[in-house]
């Protein structure tokens, strides 16, 4: 496991509490479905540049 895909990963988790806070707070939607979309790329990307897929 790389370094920037640990980073990622890590980013993209705490994206996604983010979202939870924001859903419990009832923040507007558009916020939350664009903080969503940051977090999924964000473990997706980290899961794509584990090196376990070599």
């Amino acid at each position: 496991m790389s370094g920037l895909s640990t980073v990622l990963i890590v980013v993209g988790l705490f994206l996604l509490g983010g979202i939870y806070s924001f859903v419990k707070q009832k923040m507007p939607m558009s916020l939350i479905v664009l903080l969503s979309i940051g977090a999924a790329m964000c473990l997706v990307a980290g899961v794509v540049r584990l090196e376990v897929w070599n």
